[in-house]
């Protein structure tokens, strides 16, 4: 690893605009792989609805009379006919409702999602926007552009601030895409695409104050507030504009 960690930074367009510093700690650590491997087989694991079921031989209806006397006919001993061996019996060892969820502590799971990012850092796939405050509308050809602007290919994974919730929606109908705030990151979906594509005020949280402290609730009001300062800038001078012709 390089001892300045980039990325690429992009406006809303895709127009390059230089590039911006990652943090070390979080996008350029050695990588756990065997981390990695447990909080992804605990995270696939709690998506098993764990509903299915069978039914053992007490369940299955019938069977209660001996079919045939126990000694003297030459067959085989039987005591009901809905014994597992018998065709319509019950199951034996089959699956019953159950919860697969596995218990993963926070730690691991953030040392998983450091470990992920550091890897697509590494391969130069983590790519940052300045903001998608310019999006007045959800639009999929907005997404669409800016992807082939910035000359992404295969699967993305978008994170956007709260109150970009534009962006989200605009890149929601690509199929190739996973479109999501901050506190949605995991490590599956990290590993799962192939470009990680950032907003430059999800960039800052992320990298400045964890997520659930005081200081990040502090940081994430003062970004919303700021973008809606500027858009009810923007919505006045339209106003006025409107008024003088």
């Amino acid at each position: 690893m390089t001892d300045t960690l980039t990325a690429e930074l992009y406006t809303a367009d895709g127009t390059s605009k230089g590039s911006v510093d990652l943090n070390e700690d979080i996008f350029g650590i050695e990588p756990n792989k065997d981390v990695m491997h447990q909080v992804v087989t605990a995270q696939l694991a709690a998506k098993r609805a764990g509903t299915h079921s069978t039914k053992t031989r007490a369940e299955v209806r019938g069977g209660g009379r001996k079919p045939w006397a126990q000694k003297g006919l030459g067959r085989a001993r039987h005591g009901s006919i809905r014994s597992p061996q018998w065709v319509g019996g019950g199951v034996a060892h089959g699956p019953k409702p159950r919860d697969y969820s596995q218990r993963t502590p926070k730690k691991m799971k953030r040392l998983a999602l450091r470990s992920a990012l550091s890897v697509r850092a590494a391969e130069g796939q983590v790519k940052v926007v300045e903001s998608f405050d310019a999006w007045d509308a959800p639009r999929t050809k907005n997404a669409t552009a800016l992807l082939e602007a910035m000359g992404v290919t295969g699967k993305v994974l978008l994170l956007a601030e709260d109150h970009e919730r534009t962006a989200i929606k605009s890149f929601r109908n690509l199929g190739h895409v996973i479109a999501s705030n901050l506190g949605q990151a995991n490590t599956y979906d990290v590993l799962w695409a192939e470009t990680i594509i950032m907003s430059q005020g999800t960039l800052d949280l992320g990298q400045t104050a964890p997520r659930g402290s005081e200081e990040h609730a502090d940081q994430s009001t003062v970004h919303s507030s700021q973008s809606t300062e500027s858009e009810a800038d923007a919505s006045g001078d339209e106003a006025s504009e409107t008024v003088d012709a």
